[in-house]
């Protein structure tokens, strides 16, 4: 039998490490490892993507959701490039993923070649590990350093293999003789160190919070999977609990404890708690809107996070807890005094009620058009106790985050830090491939959804059910919004006619697709497209001037929208109908 080549040696290797999927693009600089993917096919199967970017945020997606490693594949040069955006998503969110690209035969290397892109220096600021398989005997170690690395950072690893390596003995040394230099010999093995604070610093940061009086809680997606752990503390103090956007999914957005979001996408109580507290325990979270965290010397903080080197860098913290957020959790709990003053609890959960009939005021049926919060809380209605929710960014963004509930087994995936447009169909194809019997839905606007729409086309192909619904303004809705408050009339953000028929689309992948217009015939749809044995999709046409409100407009936001339109802002009179309505409503 003769001896597997490094191509065939590299996707083996991934095999004994775990590895089931690997998303790309085939192309003349990866045959080699498209080789050793056909002869792997048992082993880990290769999902073709349309477009270089969607592979690498299904990999994201892949790897946010079960933890365990993310592979995207790409050949030389402009496929290459195209992993970029999503391997920034990984190094951004923090999630394991190994990129593996080609590049040219070796001996053509610095002459200009064709498609000829040094993959390693472009990918050198997004990959935590990144190196280029120069000689046939550097697999597998550089797998395993590659792999473990990127569990290890929770980062992106990067390898880029030439054409004459891919196809080479794997094993084979061809400068042997220069020298007794032996390879070394590593093992597919990485074990998750156990992360717990010493007693000395849990101690401290129990004092503190005992001793406050008017303690919060916020939480992030590194919270994840200790949820339970973070409402037994908020219970022990009477705490409230804020969540970041992408920690959503850590507290049931129906505990008794839970305040909603923070930010421009939060809750008017959530921003409320920041500002009067005088303790606040962060778990989990790296939050980077510093402006809505409590002002410097207000409140003392406990943060807890598994990464040394983010704790304390956007608001001065007391006590740090270097810790995996269940462990540490886990740990300071029996330090903790139950507190019996509710008063604190009971407040905000009040403006809570508050809060939430604020928002089913603006939830209305009969708008016309349909309003984009009417659209997100039919869907959180109608969908699955277990659903699986991808957002993409965009005014989309604020809808899921305030009117999606996260309860019970629901999750929630976006792209979280780079808060880049088009993940929400990768994602969910991705997450349906790993779970082929949740339902997944995909929540996205018209302008990211046409910039992977051929994704629709790759889970119709692998029989997929995965559900898109696009609230569809017929423009770049977010930056419409930017625009305006920086006093700014909109320019060069909304797409006019022809509007595309992304039913039709979605017919002709072989899918289900409707276009929804009629807000009383939402429910109905939306649930034959959820019922539907196949992918589906649902474009629902929106108010196109309906603003994604912040929880609290600032004096200085009101004056620049207020610019906006004395400077000429050409949709005036169909925004301030929309705000009209919306203030009427809520009298």
């Amino acid at each position: 039998m003769s001896k597997p080549t490094v191509g065939e040696a590299l996707i083996a290797r991934l095999a004994d490490w775990g590895v089931d999927t690997v998303f790309g693009l085939p192309g003349d600089g990866v045959n080699g490892i498209m080789e050793g993917l056909r002869r792997n096919a048992d082993r880990i199967r290769f999902v073709l993507v349309h477009h270089e970017e969607a592979a690498a945020f299904m990999a994201v997606a892949h790897a946010k959701a079960t933890g365990r490693l993310g592979v995207c594949l790409a050949t030389s040069g402009p496929g290459g490039i195209h992993l970029a955006n999503g391997l920034y998503d990984a190094k951004l969110d923090h999630a394991p993923v190994l990129a593996i690209t080609g590049m040219q035969e070796s001996s053509v290397i610095g002459t200009a070649y064709q498609q000829e892109v040094h993959l390693d220096h472009l990918f050198s600021d997004v990959a935590e590990y990144n190196e280029t398989v120069a000689n046939p005997a550097q697999v597998p170690a550089l797998v395993d350093i590659a792999v473990r690395t990127a569990l290890a950072r929770r980062g992106v690893a990067h390898l880029t293999v030439p054409n004459d390596v891919q196809v080479a003995t794997a094993g084979d040394n061809p400068f042997d003789e220069v020298g007794p230099v032996r390879e070394p010999a590593t093992a597919p093995v990485w074990v998750a160190p156990p992360v717990r604070p010493a007693d000395d610093d849990l101690q401290a940061a129990a004092d503190l919070l005992n001793n406050a009086t008017k303690p919060a809680i916020l939480a992030g997606a590194g919270a994840r999977g200790a949820g339970p752990l973070v409402e037994l503390v908020a219970d022990v103090l009477g705490a409230p609990i804020v969540k970041s956007l992408m920690g959503k999914m850590v507290v049931p957005d129906d505990s008794p404890f839970a305040l909603g979001g923070l930010g421009l996408l939060g809750t008017a109580p959530s921003e409320d708690l920041m500002q009067e507290c005088d303790a606040l325990l962060m778990v989990g979270t790296n939050f980077p809107y510093t402006k809505f965290l409590p002002a410097p010397g207000q409140a003392h903080v406990v943060q807890i996070d598994v990464e040394p080197s983010r704790v304390g860098t956007r608001i001065p913290t007391d006590v740090p807890l270097v810790g995996d957020a269940a462990a540490t959790l886990e740990a300071l709990l029996p330090r903790l005094r139950r507190r019996t003053d509710r008063r604190l609890l009971q407040r905000y959960q009040e403006k809570m009620r508050d809060w939430r009939e604020r928002l089913a005021d603006t939830e209305r049926s009969d708008r016309d058009p349909i309003a984009p919060q009417f659209l997100a809380r039919t869907l959180d209605r109608v969908a699955a106790p277990d659903a699986i929710l991808t957002c993409d960014s965009g005014t989309v963004t604020t809808w899921a985050a305030r009117h999606w509930e996260a309860t019970g087994e629901r999750e929630f995936y976006l792209s979280g830090t780079l808060a880049s447009m088009a993940p929400g169909l990768p994602y969910a194809i991705a997450l349906q491939h790993e779970y082929p019997r949740r339902q997944v839905i995909a929540f996205v606007g018209d302008g990211g959804f046409g910039m992977l729409m051929a994704e629709f086309h790759t889970a119709a192909r692998y029989g997929l059910p995965v559900k898109v619904v696009i609230n569809d303004n017929n423009a770049l809705g977010m930056i419409v919004w930017e625009q305006m408050v920086n006093g700014f009339p909109e320019y060069g953000v909304r797409y006019g006619d022809p509007q595309p028929d992304y039913a039709a689309w979605a017919r002709g992948c072989g899918g289900y697709g409707a276009r929804v217009t009629d807000p009383m015939a939402l429910e109905s749809i939306l649930g034959e497209a959820l019922s539907y044995d196949g992918p589906a999709l649902v474009d629902v046409a929106v108010d196109a001037d309906e603003p994604p409100m912040p929880a609290k407009v600032t004096y200085q936001q009101a004056v620049k929208f207020a610019e906006a339109f004395v400077r000429g802002q050409p949709h005036k009179a169909a925004i301030a109908t929309t705000l009209l309505k919306d203030r009427i409503t809520r009298l």
